[in-house]
């Protein structure tokens, strides 16, 4: 009996990953960040690998957990994602389809949200560039917006003056970029003649 009490308590005890709390120091009040520079294809295709790229800064005089919010516009009632679309429909567990399919998210920037990346402590005048790599899944046009802030929990918010904000509108064309194989076996996408690498 004292074997199972032992295992019970080592058990539960391993439960919930033992770590910090990812917001065990976020200050609370208004903090300065902001989006430096922002970029992502306006035009792309089925199938195509996508970058988006979004350099944050801490603009503060003291050092900040600062976070980006990624989030496609969705219908009216409908919770938005990151790179996906949800629907009004209730007869799913998950309503929401990909529109991008996440290759790789921001190194090192997972959170427990599924629509929020870290950028990590910055120092003061520190900035960082967060990097998702997509693949397009679903041909049509959307608006991906995307919002910094510091810190994880919503204690911390971001003060007026800067940028940081933002939104793309994108169009994802049905047809998959050109391509052939070239004559070493590389594939040449578009008109170029130079085998990807």
């Amino acid at each position: 009996m004292r074997r199972v009490i032992v295992l019970a308590v080592v058990l539960a005890a391993g439960c919930g990953g033992g770590g910090a709390r990812q917001d065990a120091d976020e200050p609370s009040g208004d903090f300065k960040v902001e989006v430096v520079s922002a970029s992502f294809p306006r035009t792309q295709h089925i199938a195509q690998t996508v970058q988006l790229r979004v350099r944050v800064r801490n603009a503060d005089t003291r050092a900040l957990p600062v976070a980006v919010t990624v989030e496609t516009a969705a219908p009216a009632g409908v919770a938005p994602s990151a790179f996906g679309q949800g629907s009004s429909g209730g007869d799913q567990a998950d309503s929401t389809r990909p529109i991008w399919v996440l290759d790789r998210g921001p190194r090192r920037g997972d959170t427990a949200a599924v629509n929020t990346w870290s950028a990590g402590p910055l120092r003061p005048g520190q900035s960082r560039v967060l990097t998702w790599r997509l693949v397009a899944a679903k041909a049509g046009t959307y608006t991906v917006a995307y919002r910094v802030s510091p810190g994880l929990a919503g204690r911390a918010k971001a003060a007026a003056g800067g940028r940081t904000e933002g939104r793309f509108r994108v169009t994802i064309d049905d047809e998959p970029v050109p391509a052939r194989v070239g004559d070493d076996g590389g594939v040449i996408r578009g008109g170029s003649d130079r085998p990807d690498s």
